[in-house]
C-alpha cells in the first residue's frame, strides 16, 4: 500500500502530465489555498521536470479574506485586483503558459456575512477577471482544476469525524475519486479518456435537437445549439495540447442554447457558491431564461447570482454524468462542484464553453450570441441528476429516444 507521501506525489504527477501535459518552455501559473504547499511543492517539482522554463504559485488565505469582509471599508466590496486578472489574461493569451487552479475553500466561510456585500465583491471579481475567463472558456491555453484536502473542507465533509481523521479521510477519497491511488494513473486516465471519448463520439453522431429530463421535481426540455459539439475527458486547447480541464471528471457535456430552455429543475446536492451554501434549488425556465427562482438554504444568495447579469440567468453547459460514477459510488458529498457535479447530471448558468460549438473562431461575438451562445461573467455548474432522473435525447424530426435511465446510459 502507498503512504501519503507516494500517493500526494502520484497525485503531483499526475496533474502535471494528465492534467495540465505541460510542454518544454512553457511556464505555469498556480493558484491555491496556503493548505495546499506540499502538493505545490511537488506539483512544481514535475512541472520542471516536464521541461517547464518558470512555475508561479499565487496563494490565497481564507483568514485574510475573511478579515476584509469583516473589517474593510464598504468601498472594498467594490475593488477587485485588475492589474493581476489583466497580467494573468496577457499570460495565457499566447498559449504559452498553462493554468492550474488548486481549490479547496470552505464552503460556509462568508455565510455569516450580510450577502448584499458578498454579492457586491462577487461582482467586482467577476467583471474584473473577465478578461482571464474569456481566454480558459475560449481554451486558448491548456488548464486544469484539481483539489486539494484542506482543514476546513474536511470539517464540513466530515463533521463527526476527529480534525485529523476527517483530514485523512477526504485525502483518500481524493486519490481515490482521481484514480491517483492506482498502479499507473497516467495510463488509468488515458483507458478513461478514451471511454469519454467513445461516448462523445455516439452522442455526436446523433445531432440531438434537445433534451428532455424528467424526474421528481423535475420536468425539462433543453434545447441544444445547432451546431453543438459534445466533449468529454481529455481535450486538444488551441495552442495544440491535450490536457483535462478537470480531474476528476465523469462528464459529457454541450452547449445549450440561451433560448431553449423550457421547465422545472430541482437540484440534488447542495451547490457551494463563493463561500456560501445553497441548497434545495428549485427555477423554472421559459425561452431559456429562469424566471421563477428558489432555494431551501441559501436563496437569497442563489438569487444575487443569477442576476449578476442577463446570461447568469441563463444556460451555458449541460453535462451527463451517470448515476454509478466513482464519485456518486462513494456516497460522499464533498461540498465542492469539483467533485459533486461528477456525481450527477448537471447544468450551469453563465459562460458558456466555445469548444462546444463547431467552428467557433471563425466567428464574430455577435454571430456566437445567434447561433444560440450564452455570455456571462459567471459560469456555475449546480447538480440535478439522480438515480431516479429519465433523460431523452430528442431528434430533430421529434422522436424520442431513450439516453439515460434511473440516471445510467441506455447503450
Amino acid at each position: 500500500m502507498k503512504s501519503h507521501d507516494q500517493l500526494l506525489d502520484a497525485y503531483a504527477e499526475l496533474t502535471v502530465k494528465s492534467g495540465l501535459n505541460v510542454r518544454t518552455g512553457q511556464q505555469v501559473l498556480i493558484s491555491a489555498p496556503l493548505e495546499a504547499v506540499d502538493l505545490v511543492r511537488r506539483i512544481t517539482l514535475h512541472a520542471y521536470r516536464a521541461g517547464a522554463t518558470l512555475v508561479t504559485t499565487l496563494y490565497g488565505d481564507e483568514a485574510t479574506t475573511l478579515m476584509r469582509f469583516k473589517e474593510g471599508s464598504d468601498a472594498s466590496f467594490d475593488a477587485a485586483p485588475t492589474w493581476l486578472f489583466n497580467g494573468m489574461a496577457e499570460a495565457f493569451r499566447d498559449g504559452n503558459c498553462a493554468r492550474l487552479a488548486i481549490i479547496g475553500d470552505d464552503p460556509s466561510l462568508l455565510s455569516a456575512i450580510d450577502t448584499d456585500i458578498v454579492s457586491r465583491s462577487n461582482r467586482a471579481r467577476s467583471k474584473a477577471y473577465k478578461p482571464v475567463i474569456e481566454l480558459i472558456t475560449g481554451f486558448v491555453t491548456n488548464w486544469c482544476v484539481i483539489s486539494c484536502a484542506t482543514p476546513q473542507l474536511a470539517k464540513s465533509v466530515f463533521p463527526k469525524d476527529a480534525p485529523d481523521v476527517a483530514l485523512a479521510k477526504l485525502w483518500a477519497a481524493i486519490f481515490k475519486c482521481t484514480r491517483a491511488d492506482l498502479p499507473d494513473p497516467v495510463k488509468a486516465w488515458e483507458e478513461h479518456t478514451a471511454n469519454l471519448h467513445a461516448r462523445t463520439a455516439k452522442l455526436n453522431a446523433k445531432r440531438y435537437a434537445s433534451l428532455k429530463y424528467k424526474g421528481p421535481g423535475t420536468d425539462f426540455t433543453l434545447g441544444l445549439v445547432d451546431d453543438h459539439v459534445w466533449a468529454g475527458g481529455a481535450s486538444t486547447a488551441r495552442n495544440g495540447i491535450l490536457c483535462n480541464p478537470n480531474i476528476p471528471s465523469e462528464e459529457v457535456f454541450t452547449m445549450p442554447h440561451r433560448e431553449r430552455a423550457d421547465g422545472i429543475v430541482r437540484s440534488t446536492k447542495p451547490l457551494s457558491y463563493q463561500g456560501a451554501m445553497i441548497e434545495g434549488i428549485e427555477v423554472r425556465f421559459e425561452k431559456g431564461r429562469i424566471v421563477e427562482g428558489r432555494a431551501t438554504k441559501g436563496e437569497d444568495v442563489f438569487k444575487k447570482m443569477i442576476a449578476t447579469d442577463d446570461g447568469a440567468a441563463r444556460l451555458g453547459e449541460v453535462a451527463l454524468v451517470p448515476h454509478s460514477s466513482p464519485i456518486s459510488a462513494s456516497g460522499i458529498v464533498f461540498n465542492e462542484t469539483l467533485y459533486d457535479e461528477n456525481a450527477a447530471s448537471h447544468i450551469a448558468v453563465g459562460q458558456a464553453y466555445s469548444q462546444n460549438m463547431k467552428d467557433v473562431e471563425k466567428l464574430t461575438a455577435d454571430e456566437k450570441l445567434a447561433r444560440g451562445m450564452n455570455t456571462s461573467l459567471i459560469h456555475v455548474d449546480w447538480m440535478i441528476g439522480s438515480g431516479e432522473l429519465d433523460i431523452d435525447g430528442i431528434t430533430r424530426d421529434g422522436t424520442a429516444e431513450p439516453l439515460m435511465r434511473k440516471g445510467e446510459w441506455v447503450d
